[in-house]
């Protein structure tokens, strides 16, 4: 989406959204690439290092499968569906099947606790769950206490109330007639982390793939380039895992490396990087700072052009470090669960600077604000907002109108993190 340019003043002065009235991020994340032609869509890694690769043709009949099992089952436009799975092609095309009906998907976290899960899938109303063995384990301790629920399938095979999800799918058919969805319909409820009160869930439209496409092409380099092939440790449930890496690369029809890993081991993330060809990576700041302890990085090689981070601020020590490693700048970027991938460095096309997360990523409007929303000057602080409308930016809470109206001072929602701006529009 971003334009071409030889520098940040030249690509945003450029810059234009491309926002459709009709849109549907199943579709143009597998249908639009599922021609014929075999082009590679996910490259699935066990954890005994065999692996599987899916074209976006078989991810597109998979999730035409499911999307037809689903709709059997009665599972319809506007209705919650919960996908309690790690970085498997599961839960790829449970997710591209979800908007294809036009349902909204609920990623759910594996290793959330039983109250976290409980609280999410009541809070959601999601009157389906697909999962594993693993998720049904957690599920059975409090399924009674969900009277939404309604359906519960298995990746693993039937068993404890639940159907066979490659049951249900073998039986379906492999074509599909997708819902004809709104940009502004809704697709996706991610929940907050509720470190202040309980977790809010923050609802997006389809649009919002759309809206976090400029800010994962602008610290990936200006993403996509040919041979490009992305991986990231962060689960799929995660904002930063499914909208950061998983979707915006499958728009492009860029491939995927899925691999869980059960706790981040930084000496085979260089191994995964470098065995499977991984040209671009979402490392959070704590992945980096482990993968810095391993001795002599360099012995293992990589075909990284490009690795984002964000999180927290990287440091000039661990940009130096990235410099060293992979022979250029780790970019830092910047966002929440409700407007994500705002800011960010892009050092192919403007001057890093340490401590620093970027300059808005064009499209979107950054400021540092005071209590009543007001713009303030170069070196003073206050809080970073981001001005509406914008495409990335959520519908609203799910079910919580008052914690909405909140999140904004007039058209400028508050992200409630402090940050000072320069004369440059760096911010920290």
């Amino acid at each position: 989406m971003l334009p071409p340019g030889a520098s940040y003043d030249e690509i945003r002065s450029a810059f234009r959204w491309r926002i459709p009235a009709r849109f549907n991020m199943g579709v143009a994340c597998c249908d639009a690439w599922a021609d014929g032609s075999g082009r590679l869509a996910l490259i699935h890694r066990r954890g005994d290092g065999s692996t599987d690769r899916m074209s976006f043709d078989e991810l597109a009949q998979r999730s035409n499968r499911l999307a037809n099992a689903l709709h059997a089952h009665g599972v319809a436009r506007g209705d919650r569906v919960a996908v309690l799975l790690p970085q498997v092609p599961e839960a790829a095309g449970a997710h591209l099947a979800t908007y294809k009906l036009g349902a909204i998907a609920v990623p759910l976290f594996q290793l959330f606790g039983e109250d976290a899960l409980e609280f999410r899938l009541r809070d959601s109303g999601a009157s389906v769950v697909i999962t594993d063995g693993t998720g049904l384990g957690k599920l059975a301790a409090f399924r009674a206490r969900l009277p939404a629920l309604r359906l519960v399938l298995s990746a693993d095979g039937p068993g404890d109330g639940a159907l066979s999800l490659p049951g249900e799918m073998a039986r379906a058919r492999d074509s599909f007639m997708p819902e004809d969805t709104a940009a502004d319909d809704p697709a996706l409820i991610i929940y907050t982390s509720g470190t202040t009160g309980s977790p809010k869930g923050a609802l997006h439209a389809h649009r919002t793939l759309l809206g976090h496409l400029p800010g994962v092409e602008m610290p990936q380099e200006l993403f996509p380039r040919p041979g490009d092939l992305f991986w990231t440790p962060a689960d799929w449930a995660w904002i930063g895992g499914l909208l950061d890496v998983l979707l915006p690369s499958l728009f492009h029809g860029v491939p995927v490396l899925a691999h869980r890993m059960a706790k981040f081991e930084p000496e085979l993330a260089f191994r995964i990087m470098a065995g499977h060809n991984v040209r671009n990576a979402f490392l959070p700041p704590t992945a980096l700072k482990m993968m810095r302890q391993v001795a002599a990085p360099q012995r293992f090689g990589h075909a990284l052009r490009s690795i984002g981070s964000g999180g927290e601020t990287l440091g000039e020590e661990l940009l130096d470090w990235g410099r060293a490693t992979f022979g250029f700048t780790i970019n830092e970027f910047y966002g929440q669960t409700e407007c994500n991938l705002v800011v960010s460095n892009c050092a192919g096309v403007m001057p890093v600077k340490p401590g620093s997360m970027g300059r808005a990523v064009p499209g979107h409007e950054v400021a540092i604000v005071a209590e009543q929303g007001t713009v303030l000057a170069p070196g003073e602080a206050g809080t970073i907002a981001i001005k509406r409308p914008d495409p990335v930016m959520f519908l609203g809470y799910w079910n919580q109108p008052d914690a909405t109206a909140k999140k904004f001072v007039g058209d400028w929602l508050l992200t409630g993190d402090q940050g000072v701006a320069d004369e440059d529009g760096y911010l920290r």
